[in-house]
């Protein structure tokens, strides 16, 4: 089967490639610096030629309001035209858990769009909606970070690995689409700021991290149900310890 993976070098990308082709399928990782820019169209055309399944793993490369919006507007409508006119079966894409309650942040009113645009696509489709991934926590940290001091909200989160998500990716590529959302979340519930803290504590990192409920998220405020999933969600198997062991000291 060929399987076009949109963001194919990135981090989840590169995984979920690994795993398909270790299956025998036909994957073409696609991105920019592969001749493949969902924003400008450029090489679409090629890279769909002949496939079943898309995959959309990019992110925008900037969070500012404007860009952010204009990344998954324009590579959603120019992704979906080209796999529709290659005849793709299955559309997948990877979003957030909570992309809905979240609507004060402009990423995740961007994702929003995206999404919409896929539902009313016509393409049979299955949207992965995610908790955090745990290889983000230094970027959620340096987030809230001011001077020495980190503040996050208190919120409930549940971090998932990188690979269970590339696992769920791959399994999802290769099922029937689910015209819907499926949810995924990592093994453990625990607060933002305690999370947070023991990364950068395992780190040996310095900072102090205050719990402070009115911290913004990326835009956002949070509560306890805000990034976690009451769905059922499908759960990974790498909870925060197993990960730290095999990341080490490197940063995230």
């Amino acid at each position: 089967m060929k399987i076009v993976i949109i963001g194919g070098t990135g981090l989840i990308g590169s995984k979920t490639t690994e795993r398909l082709r270790r299956q025998g399928h036909d994957v073409v990782a696609a991105s920019p610096n592969t001749g493949v820019n969902t924003l400008t169209g450029q090489g679409l055309a090629e890279a769909l030629a002949g496939a079943q399944v898309v995959l959309d793993l990019a992110n925008s490369p900037s969070f500012d309001d404007k860009a952010v919006m204009a990344f998954f507007e324009t590579s959603g409508r120019n992704l979906l035209a080209a796999a529709k006119a290659a005849g793709v079966k299955h559309h997948v894409a990877l979003s957030v858990v909570g992309t809905e309650r979240l609507q004060e942040s402009g990423y995740f009113r961007a994702k929003l769009v995206q999404e919409r645009l896929i539902a009313a696509s016509g393409i049979a489709y299955t949207i992965v909606h995610s908790t955090q991934f745990m290889e983000f926590l230094g970027g959620i940290a340096q987030s809230g970070t001011a001077g020495d001091t980190v503040r996050l909200s208190p919120a409930f989160v549940q971090p998932i690995a990188s690979d269970d998500v590339a696992d769920v990716m791959a399994e999802v590529a290769l099922a029937a689409p689910a015209n819907g959302i499926v949810e995924i979340a990592g093994p453990e519930r625990m607060r933002l700021n305690q999370l947070v803290g023991r990364y950068l504590a395992a780190l040996g990192d310095a900072r102090r991290v205050e719990a402070d409920p009115e911290a913004r998220y990326f835009g956002a405020r949070l509560d306890d149900g805000s990034l976690v999933s009451n769905a059922s969600p499908r759960l990974g198997h790498i909870s925060f310890e197993q990960w730290f062991a095999t990341v080490g000291r490197k940063p995230s």
